[in-house]
This record gives structure tokens, C-alpha cells and sequence, in this order.
């Protein structure tokens, strides 16, 4: 079956501000005052590529381990306040009832995607899902888009995200995405990037789907 390679963090779940804050607050703790709205345009990114991209790789070397753990400890001081967006879990049901193997891709912590698939009732609808053991670099190097293709069994597959960085790793591993705006990067931007489609929510994306042709729904918009 042809597979739609899910991301969790801003396209089912409204995380990413509370990620911005958590990271803002880690770098200021080890003296780096990184404007919110630069972090901001870093989510999507996983920490191994983050830090060095904020702060530089000098600065990486040095403080990036505790910066690390110090953005662990204060998203997880967060997570509770986290919802899913509206129609999340709908659109998983229906990208699997329109006969779609699908993959929920994420870098992030075993504990924190266990939280995630509790928020979404999910580990009965979807397939398979990635976390931060599946990969060694995470967007928008393509490593995590391979470990979910390798888990959907084809590379028949659709990307549905959130940011830049999931457009730029789901080309590098060759397949297109649709997105959403529910991360908080601008259309224009996305289409930039290469999106394929773009439309505000999992709910909105939901609205589109055709049973007879999964595909060609998804690329509306």
C-alpha cells in the first residue's frame, strides 16, 4: 500500500510554541539570548541540528550537551499544557480507512511520543511510528523520513508537515509534501520550500481526502 508519512510535533499536536519557549529558556540558562522568534523559525529541526544552527558550532561543542538536557527538562515542565489540533486524529483515521500504511514520524524522546499517542488514541489507527532511537540526524537531513518509509514497507509515500525542514528532509529522501500552517510558518514560504499543498490543519487537510484517489486529494490545495 502506497504510505503517508505523518509528523507529529505542529501537525498533530499544537507543541511548537511550547518548544520555542523550552529552548529560548535552555539557551538563556548557559548565557545565549536567542530572540523567540529565531527559535521559532528553528522548530522542526531536531536539537542535534538546532543549537549548531542558532548559536553556531563552536558554541555547539561547547554548551549544546546541556543545552540539550536543559530544553528536555523545560518541555517537559510544558508537555502538559499540549493538545491535539483540531481534526488530528480524524485525518489519521481516514488516511488509514482510504487504504494508506501510515507512519507518524518524530524525533522526539520515546516518553514524549508515548505522551503524544495517548493525546491522540492513536497506537490503534496508525501503523508504526519513529522516535529520537530511529535516527542519528534529524531534519532536514532525510534520515527520519527513510526510518519511516522503511517502517511503511514503500516508498510510495506523501509527507504530511508543518515547517521547512520537513519539506527539505522529506526531498532529500524523495518524496513530497503537504503542510500546514498550524506550525506557524507563512504559506509563501512553505511553497518555497517546495511544498506541494498547503492547508491551515489537520482538519482542513481532512476536508479534501477522496476515497477513490488518496493521492490525488492530498495534492489539492
Amino acid at each position: 500500500m502506497p504510505a503517508a508519512i505523518v509528523d507529529i510535533d505542529g501537525t498533530l499536536i499544537d507543541t511548537n510554541y511550547q518548544h520555542t519557549l523550552a529552548w529560548q529558556r535552555a539557551f538563556s540558562a548557559h548565557g545565549h539570548e536567542v530572540p523567540a522568534w529565531r527559535v521559532h523559525r528553528a522548530i522542526g529541526m531536531g536539537g542535534d541540528q538546532l543549537v549548531g544552527h542558532l548559536i553556531g558550532a563552536e558554541h555547539d561543542a561547547r554548551d549544546g550537551d546541556a543545552i540539550r538536557d536543559d530544553e528536555a527538562a523545560a518541555y517537559a515542565r510544558l508537555i502538559d499544557e499540549v493538545r491535539p489540533l483540531p481534526g488530528a486524529r480524524d485525518l489519521l483515521v481516514a488516511l488509514r480507512d482510504r487504504d494508506l500504511t501510515v507512519v507518524l514520524a518524530s524525533s522526539a524522546k520515546a516518553d514524549e511520543v508515548d505522551h503524544y499517542l495517548d493525546l491522540l488514541d492513536a497506537r490503534d489507527v496508525v501503523h508504526a511510528w519513529t522516535t529520537s532511537a530511529d535516527v542519528e540526524r534529524t531534519k532536514p537531513e532525510p534520515d527520519l523520513v527513510d526510518a519511516a518509509l522503511e517502517q511503511a514497507g514503500t516508498r510510495d509515500a506523501v509527507m504530511v508537515g508543518d515547517t521547512v525542514w520537513d519539506v527539505r528532509a522529506a526531498a532529500r529522501a524523495g518524496i513530497p509534501t503537504i503542510t500546514l500552517l498550524s506550525g506557524g510558518f507563512g504559506e509563501d514560504e512553505l511553497r518555497a520550500a517546495g511544498a506541494a499543498a498547503v492547508h491551515d490543519d489537520p482538519a482542513a487537510l481532512l476536508e479534501v481526502l477522496d476515497r477513490s484517489s488518496p493521492f490525488g486529494a492530498l495534492m489539492a490545495g
